[in-house]
């Protein structure tokens, strides 16, 4: 009977430390995916996915308590994941900035999200993008580069936090 209690706690334990291991590997894979932004949201939307640098949010944000609006954002582009931004810097448009992407959506903008909660320059965002935002948007854009810049401005579709 010494012998069967002995094997079965040497048995315990074998369990005991594999469960731990394989709760470790599953945590380290599914951090690996949030650090990254990947997702199969920002993925499989729109027509071009970047990780990039928030480099600049310019004047204050209004308050979304009047009216729905975008607000345009420059970014550094780190990496294209899919399609070509042609361009190290971009512009991209964000509906109703000041709500986290997982809110965003409502009656007249349903297809965007993501993860992100807030937007702080210097914070490095995985998203997915089309363009021109006016194919997607119609209604009010506050763009503060309009002076300066006059290419595209990219439409976000998903918006995820990315690594650093």
């Amino acid at each position: 009977m010494k012998q069967f209690l002995k094997h079965a706690g040497v048995l315990l334990k074998i369990r005991l430390i594999s469960g731990l291991l394989l709760s470790a590997v599953i945590s380290i894979s599914c951090s690996n995916n949030s650090d990254t932004g990947k997702d199969p949201e920002v993925t499989t939307r729109g027509s071009f996915e970047i990780t990039g640098r928030l480099v600049e949010i310019r004047g204050k944000l209004p308050l979304n308590d009047l009216y729905d609006y975008v607000f345009v954002f420059k970014y550094e582009v780190l990496k294209e994941h899919r399609g070509t931004a042609g361009s190290d810097i971009i512009y991209v448009g964000h509906y109703n900035p000041l709500k986290p992407r997982a809110e965003a959506p409502d009656e007249r903008v349903k297809d965007i999200g993501g993860n992100l909660d807030r937007f702080r320059p210097g914070d490095i965002h995985r998203m997915a993008l089309e363009v021109p935002v006016d194919d997607y948007y119609m209604g009010g854009i506050i763009n503060r580069y309009f002076e300066e810049y006059s290419g595209p401005v990219y439409w976000a579709v998903w918006t995820n936090r990315g690594a650093k």
